[in-house]
C-alpha cells in the first residue's frame, strides 16, 4: 500500500507528517528560506515512493459567488476560466464549485470560484516538489474541510460557522448547505485561554456583522457557531462565548471529536490542524487547487500503481492455476501409484490362484488361443431346425412331391450348372424325391407341379434354388408341347433341388 504524507503549510513554515492507521508523526519542519527548501527537496526523494497532500492554512484566500448562463463541456469550461481570470488574476491555484441552478431565471448556474491568491508562497514548495518527482495528490485548503469535520461529527451544517484555532491564528468559515462560501483568518494576539476565548466570542459577532452587511444573511436569522476547544479549555470558552442576538454558540471538545472521527493522536492545545489533517488523509474533498501540470508525477504514479495492480492480480491468478494444476498432478500421482499397487497384488492373487489349477501340459499363450476359437466355433454353429420347418410347410402345400432323402450341410454345395456356388459357411439343403401325378397329366403340368414346389422353397431373398436334376430328360432340339403325352404316364418322375441359404455372419 502506498503511503500518505501529509504537508501541512502555514504562514511560516510547512511541516511534514507521516500518516499510518489514524496515527499523525511529524517528521520535519522546514522553514522560508533558501537552505530549508533544498532540505524539503531531500526528504521529498528519501520518500519519493509516498504519495503527497498539502494543507495550506494561509489569510491569502478568496471567495466569490457567480451566475453563469447553462451551458456544458467545453463551453462551460471555457467561461468558468475567464470568470476565474477576472477576479484572481496571476494564480493557477483556484478552483469553481457549483452551488446549483436556478429554476426562475433560465436554468443559470450558480457558481462558488475559489482561489489561493498569493501562488508566490507556494511557489518555492512546489518547485522543490516538481524536481524530485514528488507525487503530489493535491493542494487543500482548511477551509475546504469545515464541512467535512462537521458532518463527521453529526452536526446540522444547514448554514453556521465554524471557529477554530490553527498556530497563531483563528480561522473563521461560513457553511452554507455543508458549502464553504466564505472563510477568513484572523490573528491572535493573546495565546492564553483567556485571549483565545474572548477572541472567539469577538470575531463571531464581527463575522455575522459582515455576513449581513454582504447581505448573506438577515439580521433577525439564527446562525449557529461551532467553537472548537481544548479540553482544558472548554469552560473558559463557553464563559466567554455567551449566545447574544441570533449566535447560538457550541463548544466542542477537541479530544471527544478526535476520538469520534477515529483520530489516535490528540491535539496538545486548542489547535485543530491535527483534526484537518486526519480529515485530509481519510476524506480528502473531491476539488482542489492544484492544476494538472503539478500532478504530473502523481498521475503517472496512479498509473504505476494500477499496472502494478493488474501485474499482482496476473501473477495471483497464475499461481492459483498453478496451485490447482499441481493439486490435480499430485492427486493422479497418486491414483496411478494406488493402481500400480492393485495391479501388484492381483498379479500376485492371480499368480497362487493358477498355482492350484492342475497342469494341463500347454502355456497360457495356448490355452488362451484354444478358447478363443472354441468361442468362435460356439459362436458359429448352426442347427438343421429352420431348413426342415421350410421343407416342411412346402411338402404340406405339395402332396404330388414325395421326398426320398434330405442332406442337410454347412459348406460347399453341389454348383449347378451356369449358377455361383454358396460361399463357405452358407447352408446347403439337398432334396431328392419324386413327383406322383395320375396317367392323364401332361409333362407341362408336371413341371408346373415342380415350379409351384421351388416357388414354395424360394420364400425368402437369402435362398438360392436350383434343380440338379430334371424329372425330364429335356433336349433342347425337342418341342415341349401341352397336349402331348408321355408313353411312361403314371410312373414317378425323380428329380433333386439344392437349396443355398445365406446366413448371417
Amino acid at each position: 500500500m502506498i503511503n500518505r504524507r501529509l504537508l501541512y503549510l502555514n504562514t511560516h513554515r510547512l511541516t511534514a507528517y507521516r500518516w499510518q492507521a489514524g496515527v499523525l508523526t511529524p517528521e520535519a519542519s522546514f522553514e522560508m528560506h533558501q537552505e530549508e527548501h533544498q532540505r524539503f527537496a531531500s526528504y521529498l526523494r528519501a520518500h519519493h515512493n509516498s504519495h503527497f497532500l498539502l494543507l495550506a492554512n494561509v489569510s491569502e484566500e478568496g471567495y466569490q459567488l457567480e451566475t453563469i448562463p447553462f451551458l456544458r463541456s467545453a463551453d462551460r469550461q471555457t467561461l468558468i476560466t475567464r470568470k476565474i481570470g477576472q477576479h484572481f488574476l496571476g494564480t493557477p491555484l483556484a478552483l469553481a464549485t457549483s452551488l446549483g441552478y436556478e429554476k426562475d431565471k433560465r436554468k443559470n448556474e450558480k457558481l462558488l470560484l475559489c482561489a489561493l491568491t498569493n501562488p508566490a508562497h507556494f511557489a518555492p514548495w512546489l518547485k522543490c516538489i516538481e524536481a524530485a518527482d514528488a507525487p503530489l495528490a493535491g493542494i487543500y485548503s482548511i477551509a475546504q474541510l469545515g464541512s467535512t469535520l462537521l458532518q463527521k461529527l453529526r452536526r446540522p451544517i444547514k448554514r453556521c460557522l465554524l471557529l477554530t484555532q490553527q498556530d497563531h491564528s483563528i480561522r473563521e468559515t461560513y457553511l452554507v448547505n455543508g458549502q464553504t462560501q466564505f472563510s477568513r483568518m484572523a490573528p491572535l494576539a493573546d495565546s492564553s485561554m483567556a485571549g483565545i476565548a474572548s477572541s472567539f466570542a469577538a470575531e463571531a459577532g464581527k463575522l455575522q456583522q459582515y455576513l449581513i452587511g454582504q447581505r448573506l444573511i438577515g439580521r433577525s436569522d439564527a446562525l449557529p457557531v461551532y467553537v472548537l476547544a481544548h479540553p482544558q479549555a472548554i469552560t473558559t470558552v463557553r464563559n466567554a462565548c455567551h449566545d447574544t442576538g441570533n449566535l447560538l454558540f457550541e463548544i466542542l471538545d477537541s479530544h471527544q471529536q478526535a476520538r469520534q472521527i477515529n483520530l489516535k493522536t490528540m491535539p496538545d492545545d486548542s489547535r485543530s490542524e491535527l483534526l484537518f489533517l486526519h480529515l485530509l488523509a481519510t476524506s480528502p474533498p473531491k476539488q482542489q487547487f492544484a492544476s494538472e501540470d503539478h500532478r504530473h508525477d502523481y498521475r503517472i504514479s496512479q498509473i504505476r500503481a494500477g499496472l502494478i495492480a493488474l501485474g499482482s492480480i496476473a501473477l495471483l491468478a497464475a499461481t492459483l492455476f498453478a496451485s490447482k494444476e499441481l493439486l490435480q498432478t499430485h492427486t493422479l500421482n497418486q491414483e496411478s501409484q494406488k493402481l500400480v499397487a492393485l495391479g501388484t497384488e492381483m498379479d500376485f492373487r492371480y499368480r497362487e490362484i493358477s498355482a492350484t489349477f492342475p497342469q494341463i501340459g500347454i502355456d497360457n499363450d495356448t490355452l488362451r488361443r484354444i478358447t478363443s476359437r472354441y468361442g468362435e466355433l460356439q459362436a458359429q454353429q448352426q442347427l438343421p431346425h429352420t431348413a426342415y420347418r421350410l421343407v416342411a410347410s412346402a411338402l404340406e402345400q405339395s402332396p404330388a412331391i414325395i421326398l426320398d432323402a434330405l442332406d442337410w450341410r454347412i459348406g460347399e454345395a453341389t454348383k449347378a450348372s451356369g449358377s455361383n456356388g454358396p460361399l463357405k459357411n452358407d447352408e446347403v439343403i439337398t432334396l431328392k424325391g419324386q413327383l406322383r401325378l395320375d396317367s392323364n397329366a401332361t409333362t407341362r403340368q408336371t413341371l408346373a407341379v415342380l415350379d409351384e414346389f421351388l416357388r414354395l422353397l424360394a420364400v425368402d431373398r437369402n435362398h438360392q434354388v436350383e434343380i440338379t436334376r430334371q424329372p425330364f430328360e429335356i433336349d433342347s432340339s425337342q418341342a415341349l408341347r401341352g397336349g402331348d403325352k408321355d408313353d411312361s404316364a403314371g410312373k414317378p418322375r425323380p428329380f433333386t433341388v439344392q437349396i443355398t441359404r445365406r446366413l448371417a455372419p
